[in-house]
């Protein structure tokens, strides 16, 4: 039998537009953002889903509930180990008033590597630890229950998921970006 898992990314939202640190702030979809949870919902239109996962973060609800248009019987499952990264001090500060009141090194070591927290924030290998706890703890209600999956996280927890499903570098997933509009699509043999 196979399982499938289909990971993907809320939508824009007003703090990805005005290129702001978000972490845990909630902010919501844009216009642009609607269209991409609606560009994943056609995606996703004609795929089983009977369980669904989101964080409690207006942005990753706020897209799903436009993905699961087409599943009205889909459960809903809200579980923060695939929240956002948060980013500490540096939420709700522009991404260009960082770098200029600090230097374009300190903003790419915020925000770029693996193991450098921003002051009171987690760092990508804080994220990865809890990611790969939900992981195991997926993979083990999946194989018990039977079920396909679809999950609305962030850009920085799908990196997590992503380097754990595709054998990524760590190197590799911190260089790569995260599309609001597309499905990753895992296949769980049981």
């Amino acid at each position: 039998m196979e399982l499938k898992i289909y990971l993907f990314r809320h939508g824009q939202t007003y703090h990805n537009r005005d290129a702001i640190f978000s972490g845990w702030l909630d902010t919501g979809l844009t216009k642009t953002g609607i269209e991409n949870a609606k560009i994943v919902a056609l995606r996703l239109k004609n795929k089983k889903i009977d369980i669904a996962f989101q964080s409690r973060l207006k942005r990753s609800k706020q897209t799903l509930k436009k993905v699961l248009k087409y599943h009205p019987k889909c459960k809903i499952i809200t579980d923060d180990r695939i929240i956002e990264r948060k980013y500490g001090n540096l939420q709700g500060k522009k991404h260009y008033d960082f770098v200029k009141n600090n230097s374009p090194e300190l903003y790419d070591q915020y925000h770029r590597t693996y193991d450098f927290p921003p002051p009171k924030g987690e760092s990508m290998k804080m994220v990865e630890k809890r990611v790969l706890s939900f992981i195991k703890y997926l993979i083990d209600y999946m194989k018990k229950n039977k079920v396909n999956v679809a999950i609305s996280a962030h850009g920085n927890s799908m990196r997590p998921f992503r380097r754990y499903f595709e054998k990524w570098t760590i190197k590799h997933m911190m260089e790569m970006e995260m599309p609001y509009d597309n499905v990753f699509e895992y296949t769980m043999k049981v």
